[in-house]
């Protein structure tokens, strides 16, 4: 039983006599706007689905702001990029070192071939990439860099250039709340994707289909249309999309006429038979690569009800039955047609919309590992090395939490394939496949590690601070909303008022019956704050205990 069928069995328990297929209905309510009151609840659905988390700061910044405006803000990113990964590695034992660029400063317009350096840059723009997570900005460009890297899969092990991976990193970021029609002609001629589907290498003479494949399969029109597209259709695209090359000193790529086949290439009945004419110019990559798009782009229906399923899957929910089809999905699909392939409209319409803030939708996703980490330093405020004065620690500091990550199984930058990580589309499990006897201890040891002794790199710690996080609250002194409040950041599933009382008796009070006597302790320690002292260190004890019970809870992987 899936997270929306308890909800809806409880929801039958209280509500009766409702037939669980009537609550099932109930819960679509489609793209109607939002109308009910935006409280902290929805708040928080919104922040935790749009950015990694939503620490108290997030919240109290957006509180009592109206939805349109809060979504409004989130979907408005900034026109400049934030400022490239540096050298923070040590280049001893490189062939060739680049010493032409100082520690400290970027690397990315550098080209380097030499082995190691390469793959110490290609670790540095991993470790800066999980650095923008952590400290990202209140929009969700973060979210969806991280969805069209898994849409548009690459991995660095097989690229193996990593001034590449940094521009098609940065293609993405740019294009993240862009045209959609716009981003995949880039994509198609990235340099980064032309080594990772061997489209640098495809000639006349032998056309490299891989690109072409995916390009129709992943990309734009999925392989769940009936008719589809050929084999046919593939070989074709293969052969038009002939003679792009890519340049690693000028991390460029250009289009070469003299590896192109320059026939016309004709499509199958699913394209309407259409014929792409051959070109002899200079200019024959770009035209004709713009014609197939064209002629992608033209099965309207099939590439937006393909997309827009992607999003719905990131954002909401994985299941998507006829009535979620008919009322949401197929709503969603004629605004980006109508939009002309903008993105930035049909994720507004979602967040805005009756059917995201459903009660059904909120915590019934697992959460990626990179959320589950990310989140958690986040909403823990977790104080990091400042990477502007201390920029080795920094980059140190961000590698552990990434490393965390790729245990659990995901390593940002390199999913297991062309198709991304199998946890955002294999079905029928869907996100259920982060969570197996493997990877749960492992999320637990890490939310234990940065409660306990956290991670030290030359002296400096990364941990949480439970007595700092609990301060932030706003009545600490007060065990049932000191846990009440703090459940309202971290998890996204109501704990029954009766667990919370024996929680807070056992943890808090140590089995005390009155609730003075927490209120005493804290009183006690704000009389006598010193760390050494002996009121901290019981408020520390008890806490650290409360958070670590609380994050080992299976509600604390949802979201």
């Amino acid at each position: 039983m899936d997270r929306r069928q308890f909800l809806s069995l409880r929801k039958n328990i209280s509500e009766q006599p409702v037939h669980i297929h009537a609550v099932l209905r109930q819960q679509v309510l489609g793209l109607a706007p939002f109308s009910g009151n935006f409280t902290i609840v929805e708040l928080s659905q919104l922040l935790k689905r749009t950015m990694f988390g939503a620490a108290k700061k997030d919240l109290d910044y957006f509180k009592g702001k109206t939805m349109d405006a809060v979504v409004d803000e989130i979907l408005t990113i900034p026109s400049t990029l934030p400022p490239p990964p540096i050298k923070e590695y040590d280049p001893t034992g490189a062939t060739t070192i680049d010493t032409s660029i100082l520690p400290g400063t970027t690397w990315v317009n550098d080209p380097n071939t030499d082995g190691n350096i390469t793959g110490k840059r290609k670790a540095s723009w991993k470790k800066w990439w999980v650095g923008l997570l952590i400290n990202q900005d209140r929009n969700i460009r973060e979210k969806m860099t991280l969805f069209w890297h898994n849409h548009f899969s690459t991995e660095t092990a097989d690229v193996n250039d990593s001034q590449f991976v940094y521009k098609h990193h940065n293609l993405l970021r740019q294009f993240s709340l862009g045209n959609f029609k716009t981003l995949v002609k880039q994509v198609t001629i990235d340099p980064c994707m032309l080594v990772y589907l061997s489209g640098n290498n495809s000639t006349s003479g032998a056309p490299n289909e891989n690109y072409a494949r995916e390009l129709q399969e992943l990309f734009t029109v999925g392989k769940e249309n009936s008719p589809n597209y050929s084999e046919d259709d593939v070989k074709a695209a293969a052969r038009l999309l002939t003679g792009w090359r890519t340049n690693s000193t000028t991390i460029t790529s250009s289009f070469d006429i003299t590896r192109h086949d320059k026939t016309s290439k004709t499509f199958s009945s699913f394209y309407d038979k259409t014929i792409i004419a051959g070109r002899t110019t200079a200019t024959a990559g770009d035209l004709e690569t713009d014609d197939l798009l064209t002629m992608i782009f033209n099965k309207k229906e099939q590439v937006s009800n393909f997309i827009v399923k992607k999003i719905y899957r990131w954002f909401c929910y994985y299941s998507i039955d006829a009535e979620t089809q008919a009322q949401v999905i197929d709503p969603l699909a004629a605004i980006f047609r109508n939009s002309n392939w903008e993105i930035k409209p049909v994720l507004a319409a979602l967040f805005k919309s009756q059917h995201f803030y459903d009660a059904l939708n909120r915590g019934c996703m697992i959460k990626s590992p990179l959320d589950m980490v990310i989140s958690f330093c986040r909403e823990f405020n977790m104080a990091f090395p400042d990477a502007n004065t201390s920029f080795a620690d920094a980059y140190g500091m961000w590698e552990s939490i990434r490393v965390y990550a790729s245990n659990m199984g995901q390593n940002v930058g390199d999913p297991p394939n062309v198709a991304g990580w199998p946890a955002l589309y294999q079905e029928p499990q869907f996100h259920e496949l982060w969570i197996n006897a493997d990877t749960l201890p492992k999320r637990n040891k890490f939310t234990d590690t940065f409660l306990a002794g956290g991670y030290t790199r030359n002296g400096l710690t990364i941990k949480v601070d439970p007595v700092a996080f609990t301060k932030t609250l706003p009545n600490p002194g007060n065990p049932n909303e000191l846990i009440n409040d703090a459940l309202a950041i971290l998890f996204q599933v109501p704990l029954s008022d009766t667990s919370k009382a024996s929680i807070k008796k056992q943890i808090l009070l140590t089995n005390q019956e009155n609730d003075q006597y927490w209120t005493d302790a804290w009183i006690a320690y704000l009389a006598n704050p010193a760390i050494t002292g002996t009121p901290y260190k019981t408020i520390l004890s008890r806490l650290a205990t409360l958070y670590k019970y609380f994050l080992n809870l299976a509600e604390y992987q949802l979201s």
